[in-house]
């Protein structure tokens, strides 16, 4: 059955019309559930929705912190080797 407005271009449809007089859309190519749903970027039926929650929340490993801690320890014994030689020269005087 046609609907009184074409779903592509929103034409108005006779009744009793076997395609759209302005676009061409008919039952296979634009009226039926499946086409329509198509347009509207759904996820298909075969869509796995349990998969995809899985993956995209499920808890992932935390991140090894090694070389951050690393670089903190190189960046503070920097930090008190340049105290030092300032204190050493400052004495000096």
């Amino acid at each position: 059955m046609a609907p009184e407005y074409c779903p592509n271009c929103g034409a108005e449809v006779p009744d009793g019309a076997r395609a759209c007089p302005e676009c061409g859309a008919d039952e296979q190519t634009g009226w039926s559930e499946r086409a329509h749903a198509q347009r509207l970027d759904l996820p298909d039926e075969e869509f796995d929705y349990a998969e995809f929650t899985r993956s995209e929340f499920e808890r992932r490993p935390p991140r090894r912190r090694g070389p951050q801690r690393l670089w903190w320890v190189v960046a503070v014994v920097t930090l008190l080797a340049w105290v030092a030689v300032w204190l050493t020269g400052y004495m000096s005087f």
